[in-house]
């Protein structure tokens, strides 16, 4: 039987010196944090007080944002912090927490991509039901689905690592992940891992047959369709396709290195792409949408020069 005692912190070996260098990389990561601050927040504020996008694709954008803000104030104060520490550890609540919010923060960010194509292919497959399906309390509802099922499934989720007790504290990543404490235990965790893989297959297919689905009918209206359909397919579709692209590469890349040895890969390489899916989609959506949905460059444009006069 091994030896095992309360682990009070965890030790986050993934960084490593970099010297002077350190103050260069805290003002690159500030710079980021408050762009995405700025930048979801304008677009958050736009659609709550312009009446005209008071729409249901409008509502899951916001929703949308609200979860960038959610991930990314999760995890860049954190960063901030080590980025200046000489010692690297985290505390063992703290830790939690940051398991908390960045799985609760990437199955939200999927399911609301997810219903923002079954909302696109109302608007294009069925347009003269569409005002009758998304009505505001099917609107609230399906938000409701983006956000509850993910906060209660990661609260269980705790409940099962909290408990366990560990023979180590060194976790090879830049912050904390449920696998790799997992991997800590000193009993057997094979129900933890069953039940991880569960989660992870259920959260990943889930989604990924709605949106595989709702982008066939799509793209069959798109090819059948008038010259004027395929250009509004474009303009509509173009920014979530490329949010979901984004999003999933980076996602991906977090689950085969959560489960599979990737020591092989460079650390600098490693740690640029375990952050992908948590610093990119908060800074890449808000510029997709803002910049490509005219509806939101106009207001967004009112905001910023009634605030300069």
């Amino acid at each position: 039987m091994q030896n095992y005692t309360e682990v009070p912190f965890f030790s986050l070996s993934a960084y490593f010196d970099t010297g002077s260098f350190k103050y260069l990389y805290f003002f690159i990561v500030i710079s980021l944090y408050v762009f995405i601050i700025v930048a979801n927040v304008l677009l958050i504020v736009v659609i709550c007080m312009s009446r005209s996008l008071h729409e249901p694709m409008y509502m899951f954008l916001c929703s949308l944002f609200v979860n960038e803000l959610y991930g990314s104030t999760g995890l860049f104060p954190f960063l901030l912090v080590q980025i200046l520490s000489d010692v690297h550890t985290v505390s063992a609540p703290l830790c939690f927490q940051h398991i908390f919010s960045v799985y609760s923060y990437g199955n939200v960010e999927y399911l609301n991509l997810a219903i923002m194509s079954y909302d696109r292919y109302l608007a294009i497959c069925c347009p003269l039901r569409y005002k009758q399906c998304m009505t505001f309390h099917r609107v609230a509802v399906l938000i409701a689905v983006i956000w509850l099922p993910p906060i209660l499934v990661n609260f269980f989720t705790l409940s099962l690592i909290v408990p366990l007790k560990r023979c180590g504290n060194v976790i090879n990543k830049v912050y904390c992940d449920n696998h790799s404490v997992v991997k800590l235990a000193c009993s057997d965790a094979t129900g933890n891992n069953i039940y991880g893989l569960s989660v992870s297959a259920l959260s990943v297919f889930a989604p990924l047959i709605l949106i595989l689905y709702t982008y066939m009918k799509i793209f069959r209206v798109c090819f059948s369709g008038s010259k004027q359909t395929r250009q509004k397919v474009t303009n509509t579709c173009t920014p979530h396709l490329a949010s979901l692209l984004n999003f999933s590469i980076g996602a991906c890349f977090e689950i085969l290195q959560s489960r599979f040895d990737m020591s092989g890969v460079p650390n600098v390489l490693r740690i640029f792409l375990s952050l992908y899916f948590l610093t990119c989609p908060p800074l890449f959506n808000p510029l997709m949408y803002g910049l490509n949905l005219s509806e939101i460059r106009l207001k967004c444009k009112n905001v910023i020069s009634n605030g300069t006069h």
